[in-house]
């Protein structure tokens, strides 16, 4: 057995002597940020608890540089092709800009995001698409660095900002139960998985995902509706996502009247494949999206969405980050969950009988059967 003591941490410092990770690394990198008696008290901790600071990790803690790191797992080339977070993008630059910071985007260096990390001089981040647990984060966590989370389970000493996700899905699902729907399909947002496809299995730890599909069940079963497994599918929150999706329910032999998807993204390219094949949306099927971007009421038709406020997201985040950067001995960041809710457009009407959704190239074959008779 190891009889050596273990060495004292700057985890350790910081819940001695009550203040946050961050304060501990200003108290040793930047003391000029604290008052003089708290820097005090934080070195008399360290002390008395051996804890030994090391200057090499000057690189990697927080210090004055102005900036502001943007921090998600996605290639630069689909953050700027992707809406939702250009959008959110601009939330978070709204603020930094405002306070005098600077907004860097961190992606991956050589292949590593922690790398990246090492690498990037910032006073804090805002975390997107980045799960508690994932080695990045924690390294964060060690280096006393203040970050907002989004979209994330909350942590105690860190900011987090999500949406009421599941509200918002239960809320969509009971809208298309109200339309007299009962033969649904979800589209789930899903990640990439190791071998570069996407699974159709929703793991709790895809926190939004995951949530949204809970309130879409929650909605459904109200209306004595259970969702089947196989009615699950699932891709990247791209139009092509939508439209290979929409494809794959159709050649499994889904006759969907209604389509909840976890994307608006999604929810066009459903829209667009449905129209391809000779269905009318939404007379032959209703599609409901999720995020409202600005796209969506200039869709064909305009699409009935979950509105969430991505952009005031990324200004939340951004406040509450640079707000841990300013009070760098504040105990309790705040955790915020802002309100959802649906927006009906034409993309959604009341539900045909069962057994009439025939696509419009065997429609004109049909009706001359029937005139001929």
């Amino acid at each position: 057995m190891d009889a050596r003591p273990k060495r004292a941490r700057i985890a350790d410092v910081a819940r001695e002597a009550g203040v946050s990770k961050t304060a501990v690394s200003f108290a040793f990198n930047s003391p000029e940020r604290l008052n003089a008696e708290t820097a005090a008290k934080i070195r008399e901790v360290a002390n008395a608890l051996g804890y030994r600071h090391r200057a090499d990790t000057r690189s990697t803690v927080a210090r004055v540089s102005k900036t502001v790191g943007l921090l998600t797992p996605h290639a630069l080339s689909v953050m700027f092709s992707d809406p939702f977070y250009t959008e959110l993008a601009a939330g978070v630059a709204s603020q930094t800009d405002g306070a005098g910071y600077g907004l860097v985007f961190v992606p991956r260096f050589n292949g590593s995001l922690a790398r990246a990390i090492g690498r990037t001089g910032v006073d804090g981040f805002v975390v997107v698409g980045l799960a508690e647990d994932q080695a990045e984060v924690e390294q964060i966590r060690r280096a006393g660095l203040p970050m907002a989370l989004i979209d994330r389970v909350a942590l105690p000493e860190h900011a987090s900002v999500e949406s009421s996700d599941e509200v918002g899905a239960r809320t969509a699902a009971r809208h298309l139960l109200a339309l007299g729907h009962r033969e649904f399909v979800v589209i789930a947002v899903a990640p990439p998985n190791v071998a570069g496809g996407f699974d159709d299995s929703v793991e709790p730890n895809d926190i939004v995902a995951w949530r949204r599909l809970t309130g879409y069940r929650q909605g459904l079963e109200l209306g004595g509706v259970k969702l089947r497994d196989e009615r699950i599918v699932s891709g990247p929150s791209t139009f092509d996502g939508g439209v290979a999706a929409f494809h794959r329910i159709w050649d499994d032999g889904l006759r969907p009247t209604a389509i909840l998807a976890m994307s608006d993204a999604l929810a066009i390219g459903v829209m667009w494949a449905a129209r391809e094949i000779g269905l009318h949306v939404p007379e032959d099927l209703s599609v409901v999206g999720f995020d409202d971007l600005e796209m969506a009421p200039h869709s064909y038709p305009p699409l009935t969405t979950v509105h969430q406020p991505i952009r005031g997201k990324g200004e939340e985040a951004a406040r509450l980050l640079l707000r841990m950067i300013a009070s760098p001995d504040l105990e309790r960041p705040e955790h915020k969950i802002l309100d959802t809710r649906l927006i009906i457009r034409a993309s959604t009407s009341s539900a045909r009988p069962r057994g009439m959704v025939v696509p419009r190239h065997l429609r004109t074959g049909l009706e001359r059967g029937a005139l001929g008779r």
